[in-house]
């Protein structure tokens, strides 16, 4: 997952998207930005400077660290679309496995044949994660 430089930015996301140089991840990008914004209610944000996110939470730890996150994001990477499920994927095994191909690790799926990813399963899975977040972290 991110890492505590990933702070709310005032940068334009419409900017950033058309800046994306590939054609194909610049679409991508706009499908995810659809999706995220049905799902979530928000509208898309900047954290740090590659990162698109909708909502937002404010945890705080036993350490007595705490911050601010998005509930959900994206970032076009050049090699693949990384979407942030923010509380992992465990809850979720049973759409991931209707998905298509992809990799995840704690918090990031990894996207790199999005023409081959089921959207309606991607939107259920987003939709899951945010629904669980916003339990664990009430507005």
């Amino acid at each position: 997952m991110a890492g505590a430089k990933t702070v709310l930015t005032g940068a334009s996301v419409t900017a950033f998207i058309k800046a994306i140089e590939n054609p194909r991840r610049r679409k991508e990008a706009e499908a995810v930005k659809r999706i995220m914004g049905r799902v979530t209610g928000h509208r898309p944000r900047m954290w740090g400077t590659s990162i698109v996110g909708y909502g937002q939470y404010h945890y705080k730890y036993a350490s007595g660290r705490e911050g601010d996150f998005f509930l959900t994001g994206f970032s076009p990477r050049k090699g693949t679309m990384t979407v942030y499920i923010i509380p992992g994927f465990k809850r979720y095994t049973d759409l991931l496995a209707r998905l298509g191909p992809h990799k995840h690790t704690s918090s990031c799926l990894y996207l790199t044949s999005f023409e081959d990813v089921d959207l309606k399963v991607l939107e259920k899975l987003i939709a899951a994660s945010v629904k669980d977040m916003r339990k664990k972290y009430p507005a």
